[in-house]
């Protein structure tokens, strides 16, 4: 439903450039492509990672078209035409940072202190994504593990519980709870959601707890920009500097490749080269 909306937003401005006019794949050239780049970039203002993303799209619409025998590939202007990237910086919380976020005193009513809680919880379980966390129900906890199929990309994933996060879960425990009950209080139990409610209700709620995190944050005295993926960048640097394989949290945080995994690694070691620099002060 995302890739959905996303596509939805990218061929608006893409409609917006040409006027509403239909456009055929042999008028996408690769100067046509380099001056689209230049709107995008001059006139909208967008990011080059931004661009990336949007223009990503038309070429597996061109990578399509070939596969479907309705384009030669030498009529591909992505052969040539090469997407831009810029690396971002995986901003995460340190162990201390973390306990200060866990340490807040918060009323149990607001939804500060439960957006607190989900944040700190994925923090220690396995750096889960808003959108599953907000869909797990009882049925996905057998006491000691979380097992969920991965909303974005599909994959399956065990995660045992450590103890601040089986913590967090007693929380949320009544004496009337189901299996099919949600853990957390942020879905209702007694509606059937459409993939498209279902999609809306995640995406408020997500708005609404980036919202919080950076007053929590603030209020913690932590001085980056936190949202909710900040969670997940968390788990990962904190599980490689306890001493997880690489491998091992590739696989429970639902990673396609060790690459991506790998990106942490170099993350932990700028921060050993930047403790190494206490011995210059000897």
């Amino acid at each position: 439903m995302g890739t959905l909306d996303k596509a939805a937003a990218v061929y608006s401005k893409f409609k917006k450039y040409n006027n509403n006019a239909d456009i055929s794949f042999n008028q996408i050239t690769y100067d046509y492509l380099e001056e689209y780049e230049s709107y995008l970039s001059n006139h909208l203002e967008n990011g080059i990672n931004t661009i990336h993303s949007n223009l990503k799209i038309f070429r597996m619409l061109f990578n399509k078209a070939v596969r479907q025998d309705i384009i030669e590939l030498d009529q591909n202007p992505f052969l040539r035409f090469k997407l831009k990237t810029e690396k971002t910086n995986k901003e995460y919380l340190s162990e201390a940072e973390l306990k200060s976020l866990e340490s807040l005193v918060l009323n149990n009513d607001s939804s500060l202190y439960h957006h607190r809680n989900i944040f700190v919880f994925a923090c220690y379980a396995g750096g889960i994504r808003i959108s599953d966390i907000l869909q797990l129900k009882w049925n996905n906890f057998d006491g000691s593990n979380i097992s969920i199929t991965m909303q974005k990309t599909g994959d399956q994933v065990s995660v045992k519980l450590p103890n601040k996060a089986l913590q967090i879960l007693n929380i949320y425990r009544y004496e009337n709870t189901e299996g099919d009950h949600y853990i957390f209080p942020f879905l209702s139990n007694d509606y059937t959601y459409s993939k498209r409610k279902l999609f809306q209700a995640i995406s408020s709620r997500t708005a609404s707890v980036n919202k919080d995190l950076k007053i929590l944050a603030n209020n913690a005295n932590i001085k980056k920009r936190v949202s909710f993926h900040t969670s997940r960048h968390t788990y990962a640097t904190l599980a490689l500097s306890l001493g997880l394989q690489i491998s091992q949290v590739s696989k429970l945080m639902g990673h396609a490749n060790l690459k991506v995994t790998q990106q942490y690694a170099k993350l932990i070691n700028k921060d050993l080269d930047k403790a190494m620099d206490a011995f210059n002060r000897l």
